[in-house]
Order: structure tokens, then sequence, then C-alpha cells
């Protein structure tokens, strides 16, 4: 079943000549260890400054130069596993492919990805993008696919290899080559827009070009509200029922899980940006003429703000969109009220929902002090920073580890959220900890639902502090770092070597106490 979806075109993208961009003969292979300003310097160098050009407006950077969570790649990888059939190759040192293939696996992907090897010759005489594009074709069977999706690593990128000479479609395949270099796109998070908005782009052309597949579901019979942002998976089922007094309803949650939910998420009433940093997918829907609403429905007065937004958005009657706000806005009021949060917390990530969680925790009767996130300041999140800072709370966009844990340290905290390293920090400190990622944002926070959802899981673990002391106290004197145990010959201090060896290629003292330095 195909439909006509109104989508129109406001701008026309150009297909450039891009031979100039293959490696050339006697260049230079760069490998991985060079650094992230040797490797930029190549990548503009052998023909990829414009894409670097693109994904440092996209994303600007921050104190730090490299991600100090996961490699970046694993964001876009992760938005292809979870898509039905859309299949993978992997293009960059053979390390970094096999590390991003175990993570992916590790989180459930239970899919193949597709890896072409390489060397140095291969990489600076063009062979490797040959082999990229025979690797294409082989795999490009309509039986199993909609969509292949090639990425660029660190490497590929530095050298040039030029994924946007692949051609756009083979035997009714969609080809997508995107770069996701570890010295380009800061975290994880926002690779995922990479990716996401490679495919909208795709997809806003296709429609803009004639009729395309239907929603597997069908058609929704009211106007709707794309989704943006990964969420808990019963988040967009509330913002549905929120939407519905006014005559619209949820629509796909991007990053999508098919293909054709593109053509539905771009067919929409208007965006809403439940995570603020998705540049690249927002630059889409603009072309596409959709407008853009900032925030989420969190806690009373983030609901309340959040649905007059949307319907405003939308030319919803002023009558309608007061009919949803007094429907849920008692509700949300009664479960803040009899779930309360009583301490002081900081608060730290790297998801994109880090201000959003905040401000329940504030609704919800917690002392915060300090909310850090990697990711940028845009203007989709404007909103939510003016309100925390409103509230005494000091927010750090683009925060980094050490930035994190210097709150910590001043704020003294009865409960620290956050990512591995601060939760660490914290604990050898005797303080609670939750990580962020596993504990807090995997968790309803829309709606009624969200209102009540964090305070059992952070006033358990801030009662627990008794426990950490009595272990504090048990474990005192068996040592710390290379002297932990208990020992007759205390093992020989190694740290110097460590950081005369950090300082050589960079890596910054405070990475190498917290065991977190990073490579490319």
């Amino acid at each position: 079943m195909e439909t006509q979806l109104d989508i129109s075109r406001t701008q026309k993208d150009e297909v450039e000549d891009r031979d100039d961009i293959a490696p050339r003969d006697g260049g230079e292979a760069i490998g991985c260890h060079a650094g992230a300003e040797k490797m930029k310097a190549a990548a503009k160098a052998s023909g990829s400054g414009e894409v670097l050009e693109r994904l440092e407006k996209d994303y600007p950077k921050g104190p730090h130069d490299q991600p100090q969570s996961m490699c970046p790649a694993f964001g876009s990888l992760r938005v292809g596993l979870r898509m039905r059939r859309v299949g993978t190759i992997l293009s960059g040192s053979a390390c970094c492919v096999y590390g991003l293939t175990f993570t992916s696996h590790f989180y459930g992907a239970k899919r193949s990805v597709g890896y072409v090897p390489f060397n140095s010759e291969s990489l600076v005489t063009g062979k490797l993008y040959e082999d990229i594009r025979d690797a294409v074709h082989e795999m490009a069977d309509p039986e199993h696919y909609d969509a292949i999706v090639v990425t660029n690593l660190c490497v590929p990128t530095a050298s040039g290899v030029p994924l946007q000479m692949l051609p756009p479609e083979i035997g009714g395949v969609r080809i997508i080559g995107i770069d996701v270099p570890g010295f380009g796109v800061p975290t994880h998070a926002e690779a995922k827009d990479v990716l996401s908005g490679a495919m909208l782009k795709y997809a806003r052309e296709e429609a803009s070009a004639g009729p395309v597949a239907a929603p597997r579901d069908g058609i929704k019979d009211k106007p709707t509200i794309t989704l943006v942002g990964e969420m808990f998976p019963a988040d967009p089922m509330s913002i549905g029922a929120m939407l519905e007094p006014m005559g619209l309803a949820a629509g796909p949650v991007v990053p999508v899980r098919e293909w054709r939910e593109l053509y539905q998420a771009l067919d929409c009433a208007a965006v809403a940006a439940i995570h603020p940093f998705y540049t690249a997918s927002f630059r889409e829907f603009k072309k596409a003429g959709r407008s853009i609403v900032g925030s989420g429905p969190v806690g009373f007065e983030g609901t309340d703000a959040w649905l007059s937004a949307i319907g405003e958005s939308c030319g919803i009657a002023q009558d309608k969109i007061d009919a949803s706000r007094n429907m849920f806005g008692a509700t949300i009021k009664g479960a803040l009220e009899a779930n309360r949060v009583n301490g002081r917390i900081t608060l730290s990530g790297y998801e994109g929902s880090e201000l959003l969680v905040a401000r329940l925790l504030i609704e919800s009767g917690a002392d915060l002090r300090y909310v850090g996130t990697a990711c940028p300041k845009t203007p989709y999140s404007a909103g939510d920073a003016e309100w925390l800072e409103a509230h005494g709370v000091t927010v750090n966009y683009r925060a980094s580890l050490e930035e994190d844990v210097a709150a910590f340290e001043e704020f003294q905290p009865d409960l620290a959220i956050g990512t591995t390293p601060v939760v660490q920090k914290a604990k050898e400190a005797s303080i609670p900890a939750l990580y962020f990622t596993n504990l807090i944002s995997a968790r309803p926070l829309m709606g009624p639902a969200g209102a009540g959802s964090l305070a059992a899981v952070v006033n358990a673990a801030i009662a627990n502090k008794a426990r950490f002391e009595k272990m504090s106290e048990f474990f005192d004197g068996v040592g710390t770092g290379d002297n932990a145990g208990v020992w007759e010959d205390v093992p020989k201090d190694n740290s110097a070597y460590r950081k005369k060896y950090a300082a050589k290629v960079g890596i910054s003292k405070n990475a190498v106490d917290s065991g977190e330095a990073v490579g490319c």
C-alpha cells in the first residue's frame, strides 16, 4: 500500500562530484593513535573537510576534544541495529569494530555487522573504497533489506574514504553512508542523530518525489506529534493519552524502528524535541515545513507548559488545550505529593534527558544543586535550563568528567546520579550513587506515570548511606589503586610512569587517576 504524504520541499539538495576526495596515491595512512588534531588535519587534507565542517557546526565541542564515554559510533550503530530490514557495514580499524560489535551484542542487538578490512596500502590507494563498494553491492538484497548503512570510523574518515560516492540505491535497497569519527562527534547520543538525520533526509526526498509506503499499522485518523529522542517504552503511550483531548495523537519515535516510519515521522503536525540535541534531524523536519517544540511533559509545571506549547503550535482551540491541562494536572500533582524525594542530589549524564530528569526531581522535592550533561546547548532545551536556574540549579552543558566530579565534591550530596566514574568517586567517598543511564533514564518520566517513578529508587539509594559507611569502615586500611588488597610486601608505586606516559600522549591527569583514559 502506498500513500502520498504532504511533505514540502523547501530546499533542493544537490549531489556534488566528490572524485577529489578519494585517497591519493602516495598518501600517508593515519592511525588512530595520531591524536584528534592530527586526524582532523589529515581528514581536511584528504578531502573530508566538508564532512568535518558539518559535524563541527551540528555538534560544537566542549572542554574536551574527544569522547569521555564510549566510542560515539556506538550510538549510530545501535540505531541501525534496532531497525527492521536494515543492514550495517562498519569501516574502521579492526580493534574499533571488535569493540563496537561486542558492545552492541552486549546490549542485545543479536544481529551480524558487516566489516571491510583494510591495511595502509588499501587505505591510501583508494582500494578500501572499492572494497566497500563491492561489499555493498554484494549485500544489497531487496528480499532482506530496505536499506544498508555504511559507517566510516576515525581512520577512514581521516583518510578521506568517500562514502558519498556510493550509489544511493542498489536494486531497490537504499544506501546510507555516514562518517562518525571520534574526533568529530562528541557523544554517542549525538551519533544517533547523525544516522537519523541522514535517513530523514533520504526519506524526505523520496516522499517529495512521489508516493511512499504507508505505516505498517495504517495512517492515524488524527494529526500526530513526532517524538524525537529515545524514551522508556511507556512514555509515548503516556504522551498519546495527554494529546488525545486536544484531538492529537503520538506519532513515531525518532530514532525509528523501521524505514517506513520515517515517512510517518515527517508527515506530522509538529515535532516534539524531547531530546534537544538532534540537530541534523531537526534540520530535515524544518525543510519539510514542520514546527519544533522543545522540552517534554515532565512534572506538573513541565507538562502544563509543554501541552500549551504543543496545542498552540498545532492551532488547537484554547478550550481543548485547557481540557488536557486540567485533566492531567491534578493527577500529576497528586502523584508528586505522594512520592516525595528527600535529600541533596547532584546529577550528570550523557543521554540528553538530564535536564528533564532534573525538573522532575525538583518537583518531587529534591534539593538539586547541579546538572551536568555531555550534550550541547541548543534552543530546544533553553526553557528547561531557565527553569532550573530559576530554582537555584547550576546547569552545565558539555560537562566534562572533571567538572562533574568537582560539583560532587563541592556540594557533598546525599546521592550522586551520574556516569560510571562519577558513581565510582561517590561510592569511594561512602556516598550512595546511581548510574544515570541504566537506573534513572530507563524509567518512565512523562506525565502521571513519570511523576512518581523516581522517588522509590532515589529514596532507597539515599537510605543506604549507612551501608556504605559500614563497608568503608570494614575495608579501611586495605589499600587503594596499585596497593589494593592486604599485602606483606606492598607493591611498588608505578603511578609516576603512568602519569609521565599520559602527559606524553596528551591524556589528562584526572583521566589517569580515575582509570577513564580513552583511546581514539
